[in-house]
């Protein structure tokens, strides 16, 4: 059998906080960060909010030479990678190079950054667009940047999948780890809040239009009417039990246990969607009963429809009102690819607190027969967690975390 794959490091770059306990604090007790868009004028378009990330400087945090190089994303994910090879005590030389290797996540790359200069090829000419363009909007270079600053020459990737791509990349560097690899580092990050990114994010056809914050995104509420954009997401360090007890690792939030992934049929086709699928996938893999499941985190897409059938396929497994579900992308807003990995991050310290974190703002609606964990945090023995995630295109996957005494 092979070894455990453990969580011996996390960082995370969220609106509701720029580090694990920033983010906690502010997590276990439902504090909202949605609000009006600042980082562009957003004042003619139909939707107006976002999670952003307020009072993030990136020259506070990485060499002046990276951050005309970066976008914005790049930025977060760089310092979010700091943080998580810090909070797994690894320094270079502790593991060969070799054996370390990257895989990230990301829905839409550098937009902010391949938006500006796109902006000065049509106002001043190809002359005045940065060589670093080549690179700096492209969805690979979150990956690459974080190996080339930290020294990771073993395997490294890139998963494009949208939400579900965050737990995607989890599941591929588990894989890589079961190949031979010592530690792999890995998560997603997304930031497309910029009149670029904007403008996809309304060409979907679900953002919410909702003026206030605090009702704007409502997943399993009677009210859904679309999703909130927002920025951010996590890294997490992965390595191979073993390799972790060799190198004396200090601290082991988890193990990645389990994960499964699907595609939903055609539309039209009349076959149900493959969530569900996904879910029972991931408790397999993780030789895991569906009794023993202490809280799932939601994808909670917050539209009518998808959130209809994540609740029927969440039911199908554990039963109605069968186990605790919470969605604390409330507070942030759904990160694309960021949104997994910093739910992943979410579970793992709601082990580690024995706390629930709430779904904010949201009124079950009776349509939907699950326990949510909303308004409230609430306290519970949590060993066992399943994080959902789906993107469009009908991407599903599941992943299965359980805490390791």
């Amino acid at each position: 059998m092979s070894a455990r794959t453990l969580v011996t490091g996390i960082g995370v770059a969220a609106p509701t906080g720029l580090g694990v306990e920033d983010f906690w604090a502010a997590t276990r007790i439902g504090k909202n960060a949605i609000g009006p868009v600042t980082r562009f004028d957003a004042s003619s378009y139909p939707a107006r909010l976002a999670g952003e990330i307020h009072g993030f400087d990136a020259g506070e945090h990485l060499p002046g030479r990276l951050v005309p190089q970066t976008d914005r994303v790049t930025q977060l994910a760089l310092v979010a990678a700091d943080q998580a090879f810090t909070d797994a005590g690894v320094t270079p030389g502790d593991i060969d190079a070799y054996d370390m290797g990257v895989v990230t996540a990301a829905g839409s790359g550098g937009f902010e950054f391949g938006e500006t200069e796109l902006r000065k090829l049509w106002s001043q000419g190809a002359n005045h667009v940065s060589a670093y363009q080549s690179f700096a909007w492209f969805y690979a270079v979150n990956s690459g940047q974080i190996s080339i600053r930290n020294d990771l020459r073993g395997p490294t990737g890139v998963i494009v999948g949208d939400q579900a791509g965050g737990l995607d990349a989890l599941a591929h560097a588990r894989r890589q780890l079961r190949k031979g690899s010592k530690l792999i580092a890995t998560g997603g990050f997304d930031a497309s809040i910029c009149p670029l990114g904007w403008a996809a994010h309304l060409a979907g056809g679900t953002m919410s239009t909702a003026a206030a914050p605090d009702s704007a995104y409502l997943p399993f509420d009677a009210a859904a009417r679309g999703y909130v954009p927002g920025e951010g997401g996590a890294l997490l360090v992965l390595e191979d039990e073993d390799s972790a007890l060799a190198r004396g690792a200090r601290t082991v939030y988890g193990e990645l246990a389990g994960y499964g992934a699907t595609l939903d049929p055609r539309p039209g086709s009349g076959r149900e969607p493959g969530l569900r699928r996904a879910l029972e996938t991931a408790l397999a893999d993780a030789d895991c009963h569906s009794a023993e499941v202490d809280v799932v985190f939601a994808d909670g897409a917050g539209t009518p429809a998808l959130d209809r059938q994540e609740a029927e396929a969440i039911t199908a497994v554990f039963g109605p009102r069968g186990v605790p579900v919470t969605a604390p992308k409330t507070m942030t807003g759904r990160l694309n690819a960021g949104g997994a990995p910093v739910d992943v991050v979410s579970a793992v310290l709601a082990m580690r607190e024995g706390l629930i974190p709430p779904t904010t703002n949201v009124e079950l609606s009776p349509a939907h027969d699950l326990d949510l964990v909303a308004s409230r945090p609430r306290t519970a023995s949590v060993r066992t967690a399943v994080v959902l995630a789906r993107g469009r295109g009908g991407f599903n996957s599941a992943v299965v975390v359980r805490a390791v005494d």
